[in-house]
């Protein structure tokens, strides 16, 4: 067996030259002029340009008990020319704001977008949704959560923000990944690893 990977290179190993803004909004759109050292040795030079996005959180809320999820479905402009229309099936998720860690983030945004409020928290991953072209990471967690009561329409209007929350059973949940029809990385990922780690959560959990 191999040893574990490691990059071949790191940060000593590329140059940001130039860098040009684009766009300065709500999100930002930069033009990266860089130099890296290629697999052969050499150093090539290229532009990229690059959507740059701050960090975010999504969590995915299990309540135990009752072997459920809260998924919260909501309008996503990305996916306006989807056949099935532009409203998904998604994780609560927020952007961390200054000062916050992501429990914190997870936490708010629980409240606003489903109106929960979350146990423990166990973290998953961190994860680049889109490298190729995107600066973003995602902390992806799960938590704890009384589904009970835990529905409605919530959000902030001034957002733009219109959400309606859904409690699935969880095997459901699993069975709309396998199906294609919670097709959104962050949902995806944390309800695979759900149904990998169920037992040990619920063990964790239940027996509190």
């Amino acid at each position: 067996m191999s040893e574990q990977w490691q990059p071949t290179y790191g940060q000593k190993d590329f140059k940001i030259n130039k860098k040009e803004t684009l766009y300065d909004g709500f999100f930002k759109m930069l033009k990266l002029h860089l130099s890296h050292k290629t697999f052969a040795g050499e150093m090539i030079n290229i532009q990229r340009e690059l959507f740059y996005r701050d960090d975010a959180v999504c969590v995915l809320l299990y309540d135990p008990q009752k072997q459920a999820v809260v998924l919260v479905e909501q309008f996503r402009v990305g996916t306006f020319d989807q056949d099935e229309g532009p409203w998904l099936l998604e994780l609560v998720a927020g952007i961390v704001e200054d000062g916050e860690t992501p429990d914190d983030v997870a936490r708010r945004e629980s409240i606003e977008e489903a109106g929960a409020e979350l146990g423990e928290i166990v973290h998953i991953t961190r994860f680049v949704p889109s490298s190729g072209g995107t600066r973003e990471y995602i902390d992806l967690l799960c938590a704890q959560v009384n589904s009970e009561g835990v529905e409605g329409i919530h959000g902030l209007p001034h957002e733009g923000e219109d959400i309606r929350v859904h409690t699935l059973e969880a095997a459901e949940a699993f069975e709309l990944v396998k199906s294609g029809t919670i097709n959104n990385a962050p949902a995806i990922i944390a309800l695979q690893w759900l149904q990998l780690n169920q037992k040990d959560l619920d063990k964790r959990w239940l027996e509190v």
